[in-house]
């Protein structure tokens, strides 16, 4: 499928926890339904420099180490996914950051755990999304 000048380009990551949960497959259709289409998909393992690269507004944050561990212990699933206001759809699809706090039909809301854990990660503007879409692709 072709960009178009209104698409938008936005980041998304599902997160060890989900993979480990065998949640990967339920989410991404989660992400097709919505109509949007995947630039780039990938399953693999976040190194210690993407995640210090991502994170690095939390350097000196009591959790960051602890958000540094949990990112890089198991497999995640990478996607760009683009099309019309691409930022604000997933952001609505995804719920509210802590899963307690996600409303029932939202991917964290159903899938989400513990805000520590909480499934999946996603852009919140497009400028973001270009910056972090360099780190891991």
């Amino acid at each position: 499928m072709e960009r178009t000048d209104v698409d938008q380009r936005t980041y998304i990551m599902i997160k060890p926890d989900a993979v480990a949960r065998g949640l990967v497959g339920r989410i991404v259709q989660r992400f097709e339904d919505t109509g949007l289409h995947f630039e780039r998909l990938e399953y693999s393992v976040v190194t210690a420099e993407q995640a210090a690269a991502n994170y690095m507004e939390h350097v000196g944050k009591p959790f960051y180490a602890g958000l540094i561990d949990y990112i890089t212990s198991g497999p995640v699933v990478k996607m760009v996914l683009v099309g019309p206001d691409a930022v604000a759809v997933c952001r609505k699809l995804m719920g509210a950051t802590n899963p307690r706090d996600a409303a029932p039909g939202t991917i964290r809301g159903d899938f989400g755990l513990i805000m520590d854990a909480n499934v999946v990660h996603g852009s919140d503007s497009p400028e973001s999304a270009e910056r972090e879409i360099r780190i891991f692709f």
